[in-house]
């Protein structure tokens, strides 16, 4: 089982749909993932080597705000505006 950016990623689903378990990535944002590491979106996750999960992971890191990170960030925007009044 992979574990990317504190997510386990399902054993037997695509890579394509499992980077979509990831809070902050979907379809467009994992194809695009896929492309950079040049691994085939059909493989499973099962069936990826260690060197493929840390490409994965750093392709992750380096381009996209993730789980944590992304959560805090939307928290913060939220509570800014809340304490501007502004009404949206």
């Amino acid at each position: 089982m992979a574990r990317i950016s504190g997510v386990d990623l399902p054993a037997n689903k695509r890579i394509q749909i499992a980077l979509t378990y990831i809070f902050g990535i979907g379809l467009p944002t994992a194809n695009k993932i896929i492309k950079e590491t040049n691994i085939d979106p059909d493989r499973r996750v099962k069936d990826l080597t260690d060197d493929e999960i840390n490409l994965l992971r750093k392709a992750i890191e380096k381009g996209n705000k993730v789980e944590g990170d992304l959560r805090t960030d939307i928290a913060f925007n939220i509570k800014r505006l809340m304490d501007i009044g502004c009404y949206r």
